[in-house]
C-alpha cells in the first residue's frame, strides 16, 4: 500500500500530472483550432480562391501550433521551478543574436509570408521557375516545393523566388485541331463542331468562352478545323482527351470522315 500511495502521490504532483494535462490540453487546442480555422476559411468563390484559402489555412495552423507548443513548454518549465520570466528575457536577447546569424532564414520567412498573403502562389498552382515546371505541392514559410509531371520535386528557398510564372490564376486557351477529309462539306463540319463545343459540359471548362474558331490550316490529306476551349491549366490534358473523344463520336454519328494515311502499292509490271 505504501508503494501505491507513494506512486499515486508522485503521479499527482504538478510536475507529472500537471505536465501530462498541459500536453493533453495543448493537443486538444491544436486540434480544435485547426478544425475551426478550416471551417471558417475553407469556402471560396472559385477554385483559385479555395486553393489560396487552403494555403492560408496551413499557414495559420502552423503558426498557432508553434505558439501553443511554446506556451506549453514555458508552463511545464514553470512546474519544475524554472524562472520563465528571466528565460523569456534571455530568449529575447538570444533572438536578436540568432536573427543576425540567421538572416537567410528570416528572409525565407518574410518571403514565404508575402507569397501566401499577396496571392502570388497557392498549393495546386502550375508554375514555372527558371527551366522547371510543375505543380506547387507545398508552400511553407521557409521553402516551396514544386513537383514536375515526371515526379521530380524541386525545393526552393523562398528568398530565391524573385521571378516565377504562375499559370493557374487565369484560364488556359486550349487549341485543338481536328483533321477532317477534304471532301466533307465545310458547312456540315462547322455545324457538327459548333454543336460539340456547345454541349461540352466538362468540369473546369467555361462554356461561355469556348468556341469553334474555323479552319486553321490545309494539310496534305486533311483540312484542320480548330476549337478554342477555356479550361484550368491543370486540366488541359484531361479536357483535350475528352474533347477529342466527343469529336470522334460526333463525326461517327454524322458520317463525317477523318482521313488516315493510306499506302498504294503498284507491281512493277503494271506500271
Amino acid at each position: 500500500m505504501d508503494f501505491l500511495e507513494k506512486a499515486l502521490d508522485f503521479i499527482m504532483t504538478k510536475q507529472v500530472f500537471g505536465t501530462a494535462m498541459v500536453i493533453l490540453v495543448t493537443f486538444i487546442l491544436i486540434y480544435l483550432i485547426n478544425k475551426g480555422i478550416e471551417k471558417i476559411l475553407i469556402k471560396g468563390k472559385n477554385d483559385f480562391e479555395v486553393k489560396r484559402r487552403k494555403t492560408i489555412i496551413r499557414l495559420f495552423q502552423s503558426v498557432f501550433k508553434y505558439i501553443l507548443i511554446a506556451i506549453a513548454i514555458l508552463v511545464i518549465l514553470d512546474f519544475y521551478g524554472v524562472d520563465t520570466k528571466s528565460l523569456i528575457a534571455s530568449l529575447g536577447i538570444a533572438g536578436v543574436v540568432l536573427g543576425l546569424a540567421l538572416q537567410d532564414t528570416v528572409k525565407d520567412l518574410i518571403s514565404g509570408t508575402m507569397l501566401i498573403m499577396e496571392n502570388y502562389l497557392a498549393v495546386g498552382d502550375t508554375v514555372t521557375y527558371e527551366d522547371f515546371s510543375g505543380e506547387v505541392i507545398e508552400l511553407g514559410l521557409r521553402t516551396t516545393k514544386i513537383k514536375a509531371s515526371s515526379g521530380e520535386v524541386m525545393v526552393i528557398a523562398n528568398r530565391n523566388i524573385d521571378t516565377i510564372i504562375n499559370s493557374s490564376q487565369k484560364k488556359a486557351h486550349l487549341y485543338i485541331d481536328v483533321p477532317t477529309a477534304y471532301e466533307e462539306k465545310i458547312e456540315k463540319v462547322e455545324k457538327v463542331l459548333a454543336e460539340v463545343v456547345s454541349k461540352a459540359i466538362i468540369d473546369k471548362v467555361i462554356l461561355a468562352d469556348s468556341s469553334y474558331l474555323g479552319i486553321s490550316s490545309f494539310g496534305v490529306s486533311a483540312i484542320n478545323y480548330q476549337l478554342d476551349i477555356h479550361c484550368g491549366q491543370n486540366e488541359r490534358s484531361s479536357v483535350k482527351r475528352e474533347m477529342l473523344k466527343r469529336v470522334k463520336m460526333a463525326y461517327d454519328k454524322e458520317g463525317v470522315k477523318m482521313p488516315y494515311n493510306q499506302l498504294e502499292v503498284h507491281h512493277g509490271k503494271d506500271l
